[in-house]
């Protein structure tokens, strides 16, 4: 059983994908917003893989950093909680390195690519010395780190657009009234909500075939 929250939460992942257009469906993000402890489909992802895969290559970056002389935060030493007046905002960069006078955010990632990793450290770049006093005012630069190269992502990347942006989508996603559902057979089949909260998703399960003589 769905259990509302006192006030709409949103947590960095569930829009990075939004952000850059692969994903359209901003209702799914509104709904995990709004609601808790709801009935989830199993998606089949091997998450106990996937964490080890990913512990790993954390670890050995911690390990590198740390050898260069850096301070290196992780995980849950990264928490940050971000109070706006729709919603409250929150995430949990991977590690986070200090050396000198500046440093850099850094999220690992197994998985292929996508334009929706890049995004989500710029997202912890923008929140970091927001919500976390001790980095108040710092401009970080951010990596996104693969088993085989990494993505070098300047502080300028947090520019007023990005700000705006950002922005814009929270506030629909915190809002009282739904986001817009755009369901599809491809977003729809990795959406854990099932059709008991969202009877759209039983639509998008039907792929029309048609014929032509056109061609």
């Amino acid at each position: 059983m769905r259990t509302e929250r006192e006030r709409p939460y949103v947590y960095v992942t569930w829009l990075t994908k939004l952000l850059v257009g692969e994903n359209s469906c901003e209702w799914a993000a509104w709904f995990k917003a709004h609601y808790k402890d709801y009935d989830q489909f199993p998606t089949g992802f091997d998450r106990a893989g996937w964490r080890l895969a990913h512990t790993t290559l954390s670890s050995r970056l911690q390990d590198e950093l740390e050898k260069r002389g850096q301070t290196v935060f992780t995980e849950d030493q990264n928490k940050f909680t971000l109070r706006g007046k729709v919603a409250v905002f929150a995430g949990k960069p991977d590690l986070i390195a200090l050396y000198g006078t500046g440093g850099a955010i850094f999220d690992a990632k197994t998985g292929k690519p996508q334009p929706s990793h890049i995004i989500q450290v710029i997202t912890y770049m923008y929140a970091v010395p927001r919500a976390l006093p001790q980095y108040k005012d710092c401009a970080f630069d951010g990596k996104v780190v693969y088993a085989d190269h990494v993505v070098d992502i300047p502080s300028s990347a947090v520019d007023n657009v990005f700000i705006d942006n950002l922005g814009r989508l929270i506030r629909r996603v915190g809002a009282s009234s739904p986001a817009r559902r755009v369901p599809s057979h491809l977003e729809c089949g990795f959406c854990p909500i099932t059709n008991a909260d969202c009877t759209a998703r039983a639509q998008a399960g039907l792929i029309a075939v048609a014929e032509t003589d056109d061609f």
